[in-house]
């Protein structure tokens, strides 16, 4: 995909662009299908392994599916902001490994806490139950990203919850000690995967710490 100077995504570094209109791409195909009774975030969520809707292509294809445009604006908006300044700092061969990594690590967590949540229930439902839950959206590599953030530039002063001005370094701790929190205490009406969030950290720290990345400032 190409764009002019003129394109509103012109300004943006080659990977963050691309993976923004993907995104797009794929939250305005998910509702305009669902109108015609086609489930997009069912067939290309993340489901468990063991149940019948696994497919391995998802751990991919899930970064890309939102459930709500609340949930794709916030996710879109933490990669423009932080996906540039890293993709510019990192280039975008290097980037775009990590953007994957952490989303598929985050995947790949989820899957194991959810299966040990389920455990218990197995041996009443059956393996149907692993079909219930599905994780969708890109939120674990976003969260990857704002690791990335918080171990490069750590004294960058930024908005958490957009309103609450901190050092980077300290945003990011108290985005993983909340997500920690929910995820260990998370109630039946919370739908949203926690520990996604925590293995996209998780991954990003250990990609960084692999990689020898120096601090920018």
């Amino acid at each position: 995909m190409s764009f002019n100077n003129n394109s509103p995504f012109g300004n943006l570094p080659e990977v963050v662009k691309n993976l923004l209109i993907l995104n797009i791409i794929g939250f305005v195909a998910a509702n305009v299908l669902q109108t015609r009774g086609i489930n997009l975030n069912d067939l290309l969520g993340l489901h468990i392994p063991g149940g019948s809707k696994f497919q391995p292509y998802q751990f991919i294809t899930y970064l890309f599916m939102h459930g709500s445009l609340m949930h794709i604006f916030f996710n879109m908006f933490a990669l423009v902001s932080f996906g540039s300044i890293i993709e510019r700092y990192f280039g975008a061969k290097r980037f775009f490994i990590f953007y994957f990594t952490c989303g598929i690590g985050a995947g790949l967590l989820y899957l194991l806490t959810s299966y040990w949540e389920l455990q218990p229930q197995l041996a009443l439902y059956g393996e149907q139950l692993l079909d219930m839950p599905v994780a969708v959206g890109a939120s674990g590599a976003i969260y990857g990203l704002l690791m990335a953030f918080g171990l490069l530039f750590p004294n960058a002063m930024v908005g958490a919850f957009l309103i609450i001005p901190m050092r980077a370094k300290y945003a990011v701790l108290l985005f993983g000690l909340i997500e920690l929190y929910s995820g260990i205490n998370q109630s039946q009406s919370d739908n949203i995967a926690h520990f996604a969030h925590l293995g996209g950290m998780i991954f990003g720290f250990i990609l960084i710490k692999i990689w020898k990345i120096p601090r920018a400032m």
